[in-house]
Order: structure tokens, then C-alpha cells, then sequence
């Protein structure tokens, strides 16, 4: 019998086989009915589509945290191992500029996840269902990394601008290296 840690791979796994693009869309064709009765019901669209990018992004957080874990690890090597999901299906092209121990950059020169958000009429929701997720994942995945991206084809961009880094490391109370200024 297996336990709920086993149980939650294989589900991650299995949905891995599904493609991270058909399971965004239809992710999109339930949650926007349901967004929209939201607000109706409550009539603060902020609030409403606040609650569910706190959610989509606690939810990316806890899925970049399997997602290492189904790897085998948490280096930019195998963060770029993970690329396969979303590159399935030819949902992203991309172009890796620099991939070290330290760094991994590239840019998304073709994003059929903004094509597909416009194609159903909802270019509006995609930053919030697709986009939001990066900073959460790469949280989840590796915390001692962080992703600078200022631009990206959702919001009409010719090109999406990822720069992973690894953070640099903080001085711990023992650090004798780091001496006070004094004052005269």
C-alpha cells in the first residue's frame, strides 16, 4: 500500500503525461465561468481574482517542490530537466542562453500558452493562470534561487526574458567577515 508522499508523486507524474498546455486550458475553461460567478456573487473582481492568484501561486510553490523532489533534485541543471513539461506538445520555444551552476537563462521566443488564453477570448486571465506561476515554482523547486523577467509575450512582448540566479549567501551570526562601520 502506499503512503500520501508516494500517492502525490505518482498523481504529479501522471498529470506530468497530460502536458502542462491541455492541462492549463482546461484548467482555464473551468476556473473562468467560475471567476466570473464569483464576482457576480461578490462583485469585487479585485478580491476575487486576488484569492485565486494567492491560491495558483501557493499551488505552483508546493508544485515546484515535487517537481524537484520527482528530479532528484534542486540544481538549475535539473530545473532545466524540468523544461520538458512545458516545451511539450511544442507549447514553448526557447532559446537557452546561459546555463551554469549559477545560472540559467533563456528567453521564450513562441508561447502557445498566450496563443491558446487569446484563442478562448481570455488573454485578460492568462498572466494570472500561466504566468503568475513562475516566481512560485522556482520558489518551490530551488529557494535559493530567484527569476528576474521583465517582460513577457502575454503582456505583448515579442519575447518572454527568464533570468534564474542563485541568491547569494547570506552571512550567518558566525560570519566574522563583516565588521560594523564605526563612527568618530
Amino acid at each position: 500500500m502506499e503512503n500520501d508522499d508516494q500517492r502525490d508523486h505518482s498523481d504529479a507524474a501522471r498529470l506530468n503525461q497530460i502536458g502542462v498546455i491541455n492541462r492549463r486550458e482546461i484548467e482555464a475553461r473551468i476556473l473562468e465561468p467560475i471567476l466570473e460567478a464569483m464576482v457576480q456573487e461578490f462583485g469585487d473582481r479585485a478580491r476575487v481574482e486576488g484569492v485565486a492568484a494567492d491560491t495558483i501561486i501557493e499551488l505552483a510553490r508546493k508544485q515546484g517542490n515535487e517537481l524537484a523532489d520527482e528530479l532528484g533534485g534542486r540544481s538549475l541543471h535539473h530545473f532545466r530537466d524540468s523544461m520538458k513539461y512545458w516545451i511539450q506538445d511544442n507549447a514553448l520555444e526557447i532559446e537557452v542562453l546561459e546555463l551554469n551552476d549559477e545560472q540559467f537563462d533563456y528567453n521564450v521566443t513562441r508561447c502557445r500558452y498566450a496563443e491558446m488564453y487569446r484563442a478562448l477570448g481570455m488573454q485578460d486571465k492568462g498572466a494570472l493562470l500561466s504566468c503568475n506561476r513562475d516566481f512560485s515554482l522556482i520558489e518551490g523547486f530551488a529557494p535559493d534561487v530567484e527569476l528576474t523577467r521583465t517582460q513577457t509575450i502575454m503582456q505583448g512582448a515579442s519575447f518572454c526574458d527568464f533570468r534564474y540566479r542563485k541568491k547569494p549567501a547570506q552571512p550567518t551570526e558566525h560570519d566574522t567577515s563583516v565588521t560594523a562601520e564605526r563612527e568618530d
